[in-house]
C-alpha cells in the first residue's frame, strides 16, 4: 500500500493543528488504514493520533517519524466526519483534535471484538398522517424519499404528538434506503423519538446514543452505526457527529434549548454542527420545535430554509385559551391586585375549573427550592445582609439568613427605604407547592423537576408543580405560567426568547379551548413576549426579536467571539484592525474576578474572517507557549 499516513496528532496547540506524515511499518501496512487510531512519537512523546489517510510521497523535507502502532483494526473515523471535524474547528476557532474528542466515543475493546450486527430490512414508507394538518408537510416527505437536500423549519402545532412527527420523516427516509440522525436536548426526548421510530420501523432500525447509556452499551450501539447497521440514529448533542451511512437527514428539535451548547471547547452548538453536515453531505435538514430562535428566522429569511406551519384557522383550533393580567378591564374591577398578585383571581378561577372537571392543573415555576431570594417590601429593592452585602434568602425552617456568610438578620432594614418588611422576589417550587396545597386542600399534589422529574402522570385531577423543562405528560386543563418576572428580567441576550419557549412547552401540553383548556400567564398583557403566547405566534416574535438585534448589532445579526482571560493577557493581544472590541468587563460567575472578558464584533459576511484571525491568535500564543489560558468561544450563546 502508499508509504505514507496523514495523522491528525491529538495535541491541544493550536499552532500544531494541521495533519503531519509518518511512515508505516511493513508489519502495520494492512492494518494501517484510514480511520483508525494510533500512538505514535510526537516532540518525543508517545501520543494517540488519528489516521486521516495514506498517500505515496511526503512534502516534508526532513525525515520521517514511524507509527508506533495501530491501537486497533477498527476504522472508526469515518472520511465525512473528519471533513465536519475539519469545517467544525475551523467555524469555532478550535482544534480538530478537540472535535474528534466530541466526535468519537473511548474504546471499548471487549466491543470491538463482538460480532458485527446485520442490518434490518428496509422498513415502508410511513403514511404522510397528521403532515397534512400542514400545507407543505405532505411535500417535505416526498423529497425526503426522492432523496432532495430540502431545509425546513417545521412549527408544531399546540397537542401534536411531535415524536410521531420526527419518526416518519425518518423512517420516510430509512425506506429510501438512506440514513436519518435527530438530535434531541435531553434524554426523556430521546426515549419519547426512540419509542415513536420502534413502533414504526422495528428495534432494529433504530439506536439511541446517550450517555445515560454507559460506556460498553453506548460504543456497541456507535459501533453499529458506524458499520452501517442501523440507518437511523437519535441522541443528544454528541450524537451530532454519529457516523451515519449515507445520510438523507438531519433533524434539530427545539434548537433554543442551551442543553444543545456543548461546554467544552470549541464550544459548538448541535445547530452549527448539522447545519455543517447538511452542506457537506448533501442531506435534507429539518429544524423543530413549538417555539423559534432568531438564528432559524435568520435561516428562513436568507432563503436557507422553508417554513413549515400550519394555517391560522388550524392554530387557533388547536391552541388553548391565553389570559394574561390586564388584558380587559373586567379582570382588574374583579381583582383590583391583579397585577401584584403572584396568585390572581383569573388563575385560582382556571384551576378550579379544571379540577371540577377532573383534568389535572400545571403550574410552571421558574426555579427550584423554596425562597431563592428576598426583597423589600416596600420598594422591591434586593435585601441585603450588613455583615457582608450578601443576597437574604427564606429557609425553609422561616429563618431570614444570609446565602453568602450564612449570618441569620432578624434585624433587617431596607437600606434605600428603612422598611423592615421582606417580600419574595422569586418563590421556589417547594414553597408554591407548599402554598398550593393550602389552597386545594384533598387535591394530589406532584412536583417535578431538579432530581426528581416526572415522565407522566396518572390521568385524573391533580396539581402538578414543575420547572420548565421537567413537565410531566398528560393532557392538562389548565397551565398556570408564574414568576414572568423571574424569565423575561433576566440580563441576557435570549431571555424573552426563552421565556416564550418555556411557556409554549408547556402551554403545548394544554387541551384545546374548545374543550376547555386554559394558559394564564401571570404577567402584564402588554409585553410583546406575553402577546406572542396570547396569540401563539413564535414566527411574529422571532421576526421582532432578528429586527431588534439587527438594530443592535447583537447575533446573529453580527458574529462575534468571547475572549475569557487574565487582564494582563488580554491587554497583551494584538488584535486585527476592523474588528469592533467591546470591554473588558468581568467574566460573570468567577468567583475570584481574576478573569475578564473581551467581545469582538465584526458584520456577518465577515464571519469567516474573524474566526480565522482567532486561529491565528491561538496559533501564535501557543507557539509561543503563552503561559495564561485564554478561552475562545465564537458566537457565544450568552453575552451576559
Amino acid at each position: 500500500m502508499l508509504p505514507i499516513a496523514r495523522v491528525c496528532v491529538d495535541t491541544p496547540l493550536a499552532h500544531l493543528d494541521r495533519p503531519f506524515d509518518y511512515q508505516v511499518p511493513a508489519e502495520l501496512d494492512d492494518i494501517a488504514l484510514p480511520g483508525v487510531r494510533l500512538r505514535l512519537r510526537f516532540a518525543g512523546r508517545l501520543v494517540d493520533g488519528w489516521l486521516l489517510d495514506r498517500v505515496d510521497r511526503s512534502d516534508h523535507p526532513g525525515r520521517l517519524g514511524w507509527i508506533e502502532r495501530v491501537v486497533s483494526a477498527e476504522p472508526v473515523l469515518s472520511p465525512q466526519v473528519a471533513a465536519l471535524a475539519r469545517a467544525v474547528a475551523d467555524r469555532c476557532a478550535g482544534t480538530m483534535s478537540d472535535v474528534l474528542r466530541l466526535a468519537i466515543p473511548p474504546r471499548h475493546a471487549r466491543t470491538e471484538a463482538e460480532p458485527g450486527v446485520v442490518a434490518p430490512a428496509l422498513p415502508p414508507r410511513p403514511e404522510a398522517g397528521s403532515w397534512r394538518s400542514y400545507p407543505r408537510g405532505p411535500a417535505f416527505l416526498d423529497a425526503l424519499y426522492q432523496g432532495r437536500a430540502a431545509h425546513a423549519c417545521w412549527q408544531a402545532l399546540p397537542g401534536e404528538d411531535w415524536p410521531a412527527r420526527l419518526a416518519e420523516t425518518a423512517v420516510t427516509v430509512a425506506a429510501a434506503g438512506r440514513g436519518a440522525l435527530l438530535v434531541l436536548p435531553d434524554h426523556r426526548d430521546t426515549a419519547r423519538v426512540h419509542g415513536a421510530v420502534v413502533a414504526l420501523a422495528g428495534p432494529d432500525a433504530v439506536v439511541a446514543l446517550a450517555a445515560e447509556s454507559g460506556p460498553a452499551l453506548r460504543y456497541r450501539r456507535w459501533l453499529a452505526v458506524r458499520r452501517g447497521a442501523v440507518p437511523i440514529v437519535i441522541g443528544t448533542r454528541a450524537a451530532a457527529f454519529a457516523p451515519v451511512a449515507e445520510l438523507g437527514l438531519v433533524v434539530l428539535w427545539d434548537d433554543g434549548d442551551d442543553l444543545h451548547a456543548e461546554p467544552r471547547a470549541p464550544y459548538p452548538h448541535s445547530r452549527l454542527v448539522l447545519g455543517q453536515r447538511a452542506v457537506l453531505e448533501g442531506a435534507a435538514l429539518l429544524v423543530a420545535g413549538y417555539a423559534r430562535t432568531a438564528e432559524t428566522q435568520l435561516s428562513l429569511d436568507t432563503g436557507w430554509t422553508h417554513e413549515i406551519v400550519a394555517v391560522r384557522d388550524v392554530v387557533r383550533a388547536a391552541a388553548p385559551r391565553v389570559t394574561a393580567i390586564g388584558e380587559d378591564d373586567t379582570q382588574l374591577v374583579r381583582d383590583a391586585a391583579a397585577r401584584a398578585a403572584r396568585l390572581p383571581a383569573v388563575a385560582f378561577d382556571a384551576a378550579r375549573a379544571a379540577l371540577a372537571r377532573d383534568q389535572p392543573v400545571l403550574v410552571q415555576v421558574p426555579r427550584r427550592g423554596y425562597v431563592p431570594a428576598l426583597a423589600c417590601g416596600q420598594c422591591r429593592s434586593p435585601a441585603r445582609c450588613r455583615h457582608c452585602a450578601g443576597p437574604l434568602a427564606l429557609l425553609a425552617a422561616g429563618r431570614v439568613a444570609c446565602r453568602w456568610c450564612g449570618v441569620t438578620d432578624a434585624g433587617y432594614r431596607c437600606a434605600a427605604c428603612g422598611s423592615a418588611r421582606l417580600r419574595a422576589m422569586a418563590v421556589g417550587a417547594s414553597r408554591t407547592a407548599e402554598e398550593l396545597g393550602r389552597a386545594f386542600p384533598g387535591v394530589p399534589l406532584r412536583t417535578s423537576g431538579g432530581g426528581q422529574v416526572l415522565a407522566d402522570i396518572p390521568p385524573g385531577l391533580a396539581l402538578v408543580v414543575a420547572t420548565p423543562g421537567a413537565e410531566p405528560l398528560a393532557r392538562y386543563g389548565a397551565a398556570l405560567l408564574l414568576d414572568a418576572a423571574a424569565l423575561l428580567g433576566r440580563p441576557t441576550l435570549r431571555a424573552a426568547e426563552e421565556a416564550l419557549r418555556r411557556w409554549m412547552v408547556a402551554a403545548a401540553l394544554v387541551a384545546p379551548a374548545a374543550d376547555g383548556g386554559r394558559v394564564i400567564v401571570v404577567a402584564d398583557s402588554s409585553l410583546a413576549t406575553v402577546q406572542a403566547l396570547v396569540r401563539w405566534d413564535p414566527a411574529g416574535h422571532a421576526r421582532a426579536e432578528l429586527a431588534a438585534r439587527t438594530e443592535l448589532g447583537f447575533p446573529p445579526a453580527v458574529r462575534m467571539a468571547a475572549l475569557d482571560g487574565a487582564p494582563e493577557a488580554l491587554a497583551d493581544l494584538e488584535l486585527p484592525a476592523g474588528m469592533e472590541v467591546l470591554g473588558p468587563v468581568p467574566v460573570p460567575g468567577d468567583a475570584s474576578g481574576q478573569r475578564e472578558r473581551l467581545l469582538l464584533r465584526v458584520p456577518r459576511p465577515q464571519g469567516s474572517a474573524l474566526a480565522a484571525e482567532l486561529v491565528a491568535l491561538q496559533a501564535g500564543r501557543s507557539a509561543r507557549k503563552a503561559v495564561e489560558f485564554l478561552r475562545v468561544e465564537v458566537d457565544p450563546q450568552e453575552l451576559s
